[in-house]
């Protein structure tokens, strides 16, 4: 199994799994282009690929869109970031898919709004990635300027091979997790999703 091999080679083995998908190594060569400070492409586009090779499923099956998320603290304005998005519609317009481009420097200007929880400002994109509502999803891969892969995976890899969703009850609501974990054993139906952490057991363990 993929997930008991030592890290170095699962992190091989993350790079082939992912390169099967050749519309996500397109989107990481062309964002690279784009000089993003502190850029991943991250979020469902990467564990999805390898749910779907792990499944014998086409590598791009169900994926919604390709989220390329960067951190620049400098210009916090809708302007600026938007100037940085219409640019990135103009390097992937020939794609079939979406690419979707945010300053995570911004999120808690806008997070309360949508989500209905306060969200402190993010220091960094890895930051960002961290408050994903699943640990299985806090994921990001970049493409470095000497063509090395930069891989940034705080909880392991083990889950996103294993087919295994677990709660990061850190930022997000319990119903955006549940939502998005019935949403994704819908298209993959060999997962296996892991309850939302009671109160008195987040209470518990110090939480």
């Amino acid at each position: 199994m993929i997930s008991r091999l030592p890290l170095d080679q699962q992190l091989d083995s993350l790079r082939a799994v992912l390169s099967r998908n050749d519309m996500l190594t397109e989107v990481l060569a062309r964002a690279a282009t784009l000089d993003l400070p502190g850029w991943y492409v991250t979020a469902g586009c990467l564990f999805q690929t390898v749910w779907n090779v792990v499944t014998d499923s086409p590598p791009t099956n169900g994926i919604k869109d390709y989220d390329v998320f960067y951190f620049d603290a400098g210009d916090l304005s809708w302007e600026a970031e938007d100037a940085v998005i219409k640019t990135g519609r103009e390097v992937f317009s020939d794609l079939p898919v979406e690419v979707e481009i945010r300053n995570e420097a911004r999120v808690h200007l806008w997070y309360e709004d949508k989500f209905g929880v306060a969200c402190p400002p993010y220091e960094s994109t890895e930051a960002a990635i961290d408050n994903f509502a699943a640990t299985t999803c806090c994921l990001g891969v970049r493409l470095e300027r000497d063509g090395r892969w930069r891989v940034y995976a705080p909880h392991g890899l083990s889950d996103v091979f294993n087919l295994v969703v677990r709660p990061n009850p850190v930022l997000a609501p319990r119903s955006v997790y549940e939502a998005k974990a019935a949403r994704w054993q819908e298209q993959w139906p060999e997962l296996t999703v892991l309850e939302w952490p009671s109160t008195s057991l987040t209470i518990a363990s110090g939480g």
